[in-house]
């Protein structure tokens, strides 16, 4: 079961300009977990290994409790929901730290 804060490998599907494509990592913003196992969708936010520099990034870096292999950045703005079923399988997870500054972006994208 996929849990807010986890990393999680993700099949994306054919790429759309800009959009993030193929397998790629992806941190799970919720739903929380009462909703339930039933409830087919959960919210994501995809991860690139490219440093942009853009404040909507939030940098994670590799470690064996986060499961990537290459220090990576949280795309923020790219926030979608995906059917569980293109969950691969659990990475690890993010530090509260880390889940805390991508809750703070993307608030701030969303204008609360």
């Amino acid at each position: 079961m996929a849990s807010v804060d986890d990393l999680w490998l993700v099949d994306f599907g054919e790429p759309h300009p800009g959009e993030p494509a193929a397998h790629r990592p992806a941190l799970i913003l919720g739903p929380p977990d009462t909703f339930g196992p039933g409830f087919p969708f959960v919210i994501v936010v995809p991860l690139t290994r490219v440093r942009r520099g853009l404040s909507l990034h939030v940098e994670v870096e590799a470690s064996a409790d986060t499961g990537l292999d290459a220090t990576s950045y949280i795309q923020c703005e790219l926030i979608r929901s995906i059917n569980r079923n293109r969950l691969v399988h659990r990475l690890g997870g993010a530090r509260p730290d880390v889940g805390h500054q991508v809750s703070t972006v993307v608030k701030t994208l969303l204008n609360h």
